[in-house]
């Protein structure tokens, strides 16, 4: 699922915050779409004014509006209907600085965005950029219920009747926290790092079988919720067959693996469902070896290697 956003709305976005004000071309509603128009180019999402490699929000600072006045009439006209020509989401005139009229001319009737800012340059360049990367980051929907545990974000996945929300509402009283039911989106807002959401419809809900949908803030405190979390672990619930006894191997080291969720690879723990077990314990314990392991602590590896010295002992 790829985002995009328009002129219109990234300035209600941000009108306040950057004190925006629209000069010329208020009838344009241009839109940036992620996966086509940014990922796959080399123009960045904002920057100052760029004819070579043109960003999607162009800024014009003290430098590239002094820059434009040195040209020559016939060079300036040409260099402001090339800036045009690349369709620029909008065009940022920073430091509340006086509006060419060329260029308001020209944004007005191509019907390109002309904003002012009282804002330096550099900070409308740090905010757009911020702002702009997380809007249109990639994002994905997931099926499952993500949880804080122990300050770690962890989805709990499984098949339907798997007891998913039965274990979420069992860890959210054992002190635990809901960040989503049923279909948390994930957004991938760095190299490493995949953020957790909850859609608006969904917030502060839990549907639990029997019980139908619980709103969990108002039954346990706003300390029973949270709004986004990073995802690093997923614990997928199964309900285990004659056929999917664990190894030997498998028995020391569990049943890991790896889900591959947008660009990344998530660790993976799989929980068999068996009557009789206790999977908040087990959920607790699985994020507790998972935290030990992201520390390089490994007892299953520390295990094999003191077995493996006991046996080399035994034979000299």
């Amino acid at each position: 699922m790829n985002a995009s956003i328009s002129a219109g709305e990234l300035f209600e976005l941000q009108r306040e915050r950057l004190d925006l004000r629209w000069l010329a071309g208020q009838g344009g509603e241009r839109r940036v779409l992620e996966a086509v128009e940014t990922v796959a180019r080399r123009p960045s999402l904002a920057g100052y004014v760029n004819t070579i490699y043109p960003n999607k929000v162009q800024i014009l600072g003290t430098e590239e509006l002094a820059w434009l006045d040195s040209l020559d009439s016939r060079l300036r006209w040409e260099t402001i209907e090339k800036i045009i020509q690349y369709r620029p989401l909008a065009l940022i005139i920073s430091k509340q600085q006086f509006c060419p009229e060329d260029l308001r001319l020209a944004a007005e009737e191509s019907q390109t965005p002309l904003w002012s800012s009282p804002r330096r340059g550099h900070e409308l360049l740090n905010h757009l950029q911020y702002h702009l990367a997380r809007t249109l980051a990639p994002r994905a929907t997931l099926h499952g219920v993500f949880m804080e545990i122990y300050s770690i974000g962890v989805l709990v996945t499984g098949d339907a009747g798997s007891g998913k929300s039965e274990l979420a509402l069992e860890l959210i009283t054992r002190g635990h926290r809901l960040v989503a039911d049923d279909a948390p989106e994930f957004t991938q807002i760095a190299p490493d790092v995949l953020d957790g959401t909850c859609p608006e419809l969904l917030q502060d809900l839990l549907e639990v079988r029997g019980l139908g949908v619980l709103n969990i803030r108002e039954m346990f405190g706003d300390t029973a919720v949270k709004g986004n979390k990073y995802l690093r672990l997923i614990i997928h619930l199964t309900k285990p067959s004659d056929e999917s006894a664990p190894g030997a191997m498998e028995r020391l080291t569990g049943d890991r693996g790896a889900r591959r969720v947008l660009d990344l690879e998530v660790p993976t723990i799989t929980l068999p469902v068996m009557p009789g077990r206790n999977l908040a314990v087990l959920a607790e314990a699985a994020t507790r070896v998972h935290s030990l392991r992201m520390k390089g602590l490994d007892p299953a590896a520390a295990f094999i290697a003191r077995h493996s010295n006991f046996l080399e002992r035994g034979d000299s």
